[in-house]
């Protein structure tokens, strides 16, 4: 097995995991977020929040790795892209999810002084609500990080033919249509973002399976070998 199949594996094996990482924390998490007494339900679900944080990095740190992986083989068709690929995706992309899983690991804290009864036990509760709300803004942030990266990564895929055309044209579509969410969301305007994560959602997984099971386009990495 060469080194770009392996590669291809590797990459597939990243978004699954992070994918599924993601679902789950989203699950242990989403119902918490929307809670009026926030820290009382910190409290009582410190255990799941903590696991479902760890789920959060897992998947940061996961997805994180997928443009480190990909970069020698990007950079031979696009290399200002690759560098921004890395940068959006690898770099800036981590450091917010890093963020929020302190975010979220702080509010545990506030949520164990705030049942033991401490002082200004109110000011504890508008702590915890700003510390949310810190969270949810870098996580708009984090959604406008996202589809400018996967932009680059798509577009390079779609020039140099990696993988077939409809799967990168798929993946190109519906990062632009979370890009114009995100942009329409950061600005208070209402718009549905459900079936444009569904749909970010399936491609990414219909990729993933693509590249463990078929690798890279053959043709292309072989055109590769032979300009070296």
């Amino acid at each position: 097995m060469n080194s770009d199949r392996k590669t291809a594996i590797i990459v597939g094996v990243l978004y699954i995991v992070g994918t599924v990482a993601g679902i789950l924390w989203k699950v242990l998490t989403g119902s918490i977020q929307n809670d009026l007494n926030l820290l009382t339900k910190v409290a009582a679900n410190e255990n799941q929040i903590i696991i479902g944080a760890l789920f959060l990095l897992l998947m940061g740190l996961a997805l994180a790795m997928v443009p480190v992986m990909m970069f020698p083989i990007l950079r031979k068709h696009n290399e200002a892209l690759a560098v921004g690929y890395v940068v959006f995706r690898g770099a800036l992309e981590t450091v917010t999810t890093i963020a929020v899983v302190i975010g979220w690991i702080f509010l545990t804290i506030l949520g164990q002084y705030y049942i033991a009864g401490a002082p200004d036990a109110s000011y504890f509760q508008t702590l915890g609500t700003l510390t949310l709300e810190g969270s949810v803004s870098i996580g708009i942030i984090s959604q406008i990080i996202f589809p400018l990266g996967a932009l680059m990564f798509y577009w390079v895929l779609y020039q140099a033919k990696l993988i077939p055309r409809w799967i990168s044209g798929w993946g190109l579509i519906s990062v632009i249509l979370v890009l114009v969410f995100a942009f329409l969301n950061l600005f208070g305007i209402v718009a549905v973002k459900d079936i444009f994560d569904i749909s970010i959602f399936l491609q990414e997984m219909v990729m993933a399976v693509w590249l463990i099971v078929k690798g890279f386009n053959p043709s292309v990495i072989a055109s590769e070998s032979t300009k070296a």
